[in-house]
């Protein structure tokens, strides 16, 4: 007798994998449920069965790329200012790339329109990674930084400029957001 957790399974990694496809391949304005189960073999039903639409099938394909473990830890080359501009630099390098970025933009816009899908983006996807800046500032920034901040402080100004498109999004720029967010970090020399 076959077992359908097995069967489960294989479906479900079948639509997650046709989501990543399809998203590389023309984007989220033109990902549907419909074409994600014609990709993965399955009915739209099996879709709906576990996700409520798109948005929540494009989190969960995210947070299975990731893997179980979670993101990986920080680069530590025991130059903290380096280690963080390589960071940001990426994020800032994503945001600017067109293609990567209107998946983003897509599901901020679902994190506006739904409460519980901010949630779950916050608690699956974006906490996880953010956990690893905090990790990385930890015990090397002033002992009264709130370390949640600290992280908001390098993380949020690059998603204002990228979604209110206030200016460029450029390695420049992205040095300039850790050279402020240090200068008021750092331990302070006596």
């Amino acid at each position: 007798m076959p077992d359908p957790t097995r069967r489960s399974e294989r479906s479900r990694a079948a639509i997650l994998t046709a989501t990543l496809d399809l998203l590389q391949e023309s984007g989220y304005a033109d990902l549907t449920v419909e074409k994600i189960a014609a990709r993965a073999g399955v009915g739209k039903q099996t879709i709906y069965r576990w996700w409520s639409g798109r948005g929540a099938v494009v989190l969960d394909a995210l947070v299975d790329q990731i893997g179980p473990a979670g993101p990986p830890p920080l680069p530590d080359t025991g130059d903290l200012e380096a280690d963080l501009r390589l960071v940001v630099r990426a994020i800032v390098a994503e945001l600017a790339d067109p293609r990567l970025s209107v998946t983003t933009r897509a599901l901020t816009i679902e994190t506006l329109t739904s409460e519980t899908f901010a949630e779950t983006m916050r608690d699956r996807l974006l906490r996880p990674q953010l956990d690893t800046i905090k990790e990385r500032l930890r015990g090397r920034v002033r002992d009264d930084v709130d370390l949640d901040q600290a992280v908001e402080l390098l993380i949020g100004p690059m998603y204002h400029r990228w979604m209110m498109r206030t200016g460029p999004l450029t390695e420049a720029y992205a040095d300039g957001i850790v050279d402020l967010a240090l200068a008021a970090l750092r331990p302070r020399q006596l």
